[in-house]
């Protein structure tokens, strides 16, 4: 058994999560489609998003996430993204570790034979994920506001499988990035995914830092939002 998150419980942005009862998830989508970022980029996927984050991102592109959401019990989850019946899942939010039945959830889903990812921000232990879990840790850059909150310590516990993100929204984040890269050997440690925050960097500019850099990252792509409108919500 994964030990439970210890939750803050102080902390205002996180009051939708005060009634939840044993065995429930709030959650605020669930559903079909493509998946849009990582090395998994171009699979079907079921998307379950979780409701409330702690973080508070300028470029967030979810805070419709932040508070809304259904109690759903956990088996009731796990019985929709079963009979979605498709071999990829992921985990995302919001924080989807806010949430301390997310743990075994994911590990049932991997007991069904999926591949299951989770996106966390990192600022939050990912030490009780199930090892099968591929986590595509998101390191916060300067200019999303909340770089203050990544948990260092995160980055000994990730299996050489698993992936670190960062959103660069300027040059300032592009040079945090890369300088952390170098400083921690990240980049042969895990693949490393480079986002430009969409509509402050463009992906022209992106590249052109990442080949005069020399470091051997990945230009990353939110696909879904060049394939259906990038305010629309469920894909």
């Amino acid at each position: 058994m994964t030990a439970p998150i210890a939750l803050p419980t102080t902390d205002h942005r996180l009051r939708p999560l005060d009634d939840l009862k044993p065995g429930e998830l709030l959650v605020h989508e669930l559903y079909r489609s493509i998946q849009g970022e990582s090395s998994y980029a171009g699979l079907p996927c079921v998307f379950v998003r979780t409701s409330v984050c702690n973080l508070r991102c300028r470029w967030c592109d979810t805070p419709y996430a932040f508070n809304q959401g259904s109690k759903i019990p956990r088996a009731d989850v796990l019985a929709k993204v079963l009979s979605l019946d498709t071999p990829l899942v992921e985990l995302t939010g919001g924080e989807p570790l806010l949430q301390a039945e997310v743990l075994p959830l994911m590990s049932e889903l991997c007991d069904a034979g999926k591949t299951v990812l989770l996106e966390t921000s990192g600022s939050i232990t990912v030490e009780p994920v199930d090892r099968r879990v591929h986590i595509i840790l998101d390191l916060k850059c300067p200019d999303s506001g909340e770089s203050e909150a990544n948990l260092w310590s995160n980055l000994d516990v990730l299996k050489p499988t698993d992936e670190v993100k960062f959103v660069v929204a300027s040059d300032r984040d592009w040079y945090w990035a890369a300088e952390t890269v170098k400083r921690l050997k990240l980049e042969s440690r895990f693949t490393v995914q480079i986002s430009a925050a969409f509509g402050e960097v463009t992906l022209k500019q992106l590249a052109e830092w990442i080949l005069q850099s020399g470091l051997n990252v990945r230009l990353q792509i939110q696909a879904h939002k060049y394939i259906w409108d990038p305010k629309e919500r469920g894909v």
